[in-house]
């Protein structure tokens, strides 16, 4: 019964900490930013469930969703934001593109956004300034990525001879043209997540990253295992079951159901780790398959509105956006430390510490980039030493992606910024209220921090 007790008083603090505090953050003419819905579709492992599916497909699926979950009207979304990473060339206005497909108002505005791997925390910062500003009260957020649909690169010397090609003003002229191309220049170019300005890929990066800053393979391992258990467990209860939608695609002319997250592991253990080997180091490595977040196939969307507008409508929001930073660092070494510098910006602007933070969900591109982000926030030197800040204190591992995150669900670029928000709004509301960090790490050195509330 004391324990009980304490439980409920610990909860009460933190719920006095939130309403205390309010003064603070991120508000607008009419009042807050409210998180009113947000829905995802399942994420699927590349070439799967969604292998026939598009970005416009799937960002139309979650934009259609919580806009029926809703019941808005088609008209009532003032403006629609979203994003994706892995650009389909037919269709480079995502946002638009989705608008239109989703049975939205053609007359609602649209405008795309891309930050790699933070994108839809992005898309989420535009909206919430727009309500902020005072020039929308009711806007779509999300993102939305199609790794089965990426475009397979040619090499370069096909490249520029089927340009020179088409240029050409006979058919004599294109086939000399084509005439020296070797049989290797028919090879297309594999695929990759490199960084433009290096030359490096971002698990060449994380190998970086966990020798640099000491992180063993079997922590990598540990982390891996807890999101899969975690994930499974959140799924297995039904925790997640409010914001996946199940999704509807044809195959073989018949049209059929997809609600799995088919990469989760629901019976993870822990020893089937240590057997899979390094992909990024093969000798000295420790970056595995295992322990890296997936190519995947997902979409997500967000209704934000005003405070004042959400109480008029009568919606009871998931959370309220607090606060947010973004920042970026040289990306040359240690890639993927930005969030250890953008979340103590979000919390200053949020005006709360670490220790009045109920959840925490850091976004799991590699575990050896979530225990670097770690030891950076709690190093007494490198936040100080990179920015003259003071270092933000000990990361509560009790309350770290409680419900998985994306080595367990994968990582469709555009949309995992939205997955996280979600989730993490979801389970401020499982829980009764309380305050929340949630962080992305990006290519080119960004990093991205948000902090959501809930009375």
């Amino acid at each position: 019964m004391a324990e009980q007790n304490g439980a409920v008083a610990t909860k009460a603090r933190k719920k006095t900490s939130v309403a205390s505090k309010r003064s603070a953050g991120l508000n607008g003419p009419n009042g807050r930013i409210a998180v009113v819905a947000g829905v995802r579709t399942p994420f699927t492992r590349i070439a799967t469930a969604f292998r026939d599916q598009d970005a416009v497909d799937l960002g139309a699926m979650a934009a259609a969703e919580v806009l029926a979950r809703t019941g808005l009207a088609a008209g009532d979304i003032e403006q629609a934001i979203f994003g994706m990473t892995v650009m389909k060339p037919e269709a480079p206005f995502i946002a638009r593109e989705i608008v239109l497909a989703s049975g939205m108002d053609a007359r609602t505005d649209a405008y795309s956004i891309t930050r790699a791997c933070a994108t839809s925390f992005q898309t989420a910062a535009s909206g919430a300034e727009a309500i902020a500003l005072g020039n929308a009260n009711v806007v779509m957020t999300g993102g939305t990525d199609s790794t089965s649909d990426i475009s397979v690169p040619l090499s370069k010397r096909l490249a520029d001879a089927l340009r020179d090609a088409s240029q050409a003003k006979t058919n004599g002229d294109r086939l000399k043209i084509l005439t020296r191309l070797r049989p290797k220049d028919l090879i297309p170019r594999k695929p990759s997540i490199t960084e433009y300005s290096t030359g490096k890929t971002m698990g060449e990066s994380a190998e970086q990253m966990a020798k640099t800053w000491g992180v063993t393979r079997a922590e990598q391992d540990d982390l891996a295992h807890a999101s899969h258990t975690n994930a499974a467990a959140a799924l297995a209860d039904g925790r997640l079951d409010a914001q996946r939608m199940t999704a509807f695609v044809a195959n073989n002319g018949k049209t059929v159901p997809v609600s799995d997250d088919n990469l989760v592991r629901t019976n993870s253990e822990r020893t089937g780790y240590d057997r899979l080997k390094p992909i990024f180091d093969r000798a000295n490595g420790s970056v595995t398959a295992a322990n890296s977040s997936p190519l995947t196939d997902g979409a997500a969307a967000m209704i934000l509105m005003s405070e004042e507008r959400a109480k008029a409508l009568g919606y009871e929001p998931l959370a309220y956006i607090r606060g947010y930073a973004f920042a970026a660092k040289t990306p040359e070494r240690d890639l993927l430390m930005g969030p250890v510098l953008a979340a103590p910006l979000a919390l200053e602007r949020a005006g709360l510490s670490l220790s009045d933070l109920t959840l925490i969900d850091m976004h799991e591109a590699f575990a050896a980039q979530v225990e670097a982000n770690i030891r950076g926030m709690e190093s007494k030197t490198y936040l100080p030493d990179m920015t003259g800040q003071a270092p933000l204190g000990t990361i509560d591992r009790d309350i770290l992606n409680v419900n998985g995150g994306s080595i367990a669900f994968g990582h469709p670029f555009g949309a995992t910024g939205a997955r996280i928000l979600i989730q993490t709004a979801h389970e401020l509301k499982r829980r009764g209220g309380g305050l929340a960090m949630t962080t992305a790490c990006a290519a080119g050195g960004i990093g991205a921090a948000m902090i959501l509330e809930r009375d």
